[in-house]
């Protein structure tokens, strides 16, 4: 069965692999993006609904749930996958970081799941047993449980997203289920020298890059579940261990 899904942060990295995956599968995908990579046109020509939203900008948020309400009539999947890396030491004032960093990973999330939430619940009374409830998925942090020394207003704003998957579960059940994903290095950037991924494969004790196909697989799992909600998957090579 053809679901519809909207994934923020569709421009590069998880967001859009994910995009193209499910692109691929025969799913409509709604995509938010807030620069416009080369990738935003791949997935333009691949068939997604592509809307520029900055995230930080609660108007724009409202334009495209006012789009999306418009548009469908029902809605499966939301992952809330856009974020903002954002160093403390970053030239912004602490208020103004953790502003941002509060906006993009909590606000943005709070104000899309409240006023899409009748599109996923529509979409869970259309289903069948075989498919079950709808889905929202935020994609946290490793360091939402471990803390951050030189990321602590990113790390606190996942922290409060997690916290927010708890209530959500708790608000939307039994329609919708409602999960965390919390990973931590999946893939290295173009520009990360061999020190470094040396380093970062160190913290771990399944050292390997973990790749997309690990958040991918998982995010398959809990729309398939019927029996999943509340909880946290942590995809971070067993770091807790170390």
């Amino acid at each position: 069965m053809e679901r519809t899904i909207l994934i923020t942060g569709v421009g590069k990295r998880i967001g859009y692999a994910l995009a193209k995956y499910y692109l691929a599968q025969g799913h409509h995908v709604i995509g938010t993006y807030r620069t416009h990579y080369d990738s935003i046109e791949q997935l333009g020509k691949l068939g997604a609904s592509l809307h520029s939203c900055d995230l930080t900008d609660p108007a724009a948020i409202d334009e495209l749930i006012a789009h999306i309400n418009e548009h469908y009539d029902r809605l499966d999947t939301i992952i809330h996958n856009a974020s903002d890396w954002l160093p403390d030491t970053n030239g912004l004032s602490p208020s103004d970081t953790m502003a941002r960093m509060m906006q993009i990973h909590v606000s943005a999330p709070y104000q899309i799941n409240l006023a899409l939430a009748p599109l996923l619940v529509a979409a869970a009374k259309t289903n069948d047993d075989s498919i079950g409830a709808s889905n929202i998925i935020h994609i946290t942090d490793y360091v939402a449980e471990k803390g951050s020394k030189k990321h602590i207003a990113y790390a606190a704003s996942k922290a409060a997203l997690h916290n927010m998957t708890l209530s959500f579960a708790s608000l939307l059940a039994p329609h919708v289920k409602v999960n965390s994903i919390a990973p931590a290095m999946i893939l290295f950037n173009e520009h990360d020298d061999d020190a470094y991924k040396v380093k970062a494969l160190a913290k771990a004790i399944l050292p390997r890059e973990a790749g997309n196909n690990e958040i991918i697989n998982l995010i398959d799992y809990l729309q398939s579940s019927h029996y999943v909600t509340g909880r946290s998957y942590a995809v971070d090579g067993g770091r807790h261990l170390k």
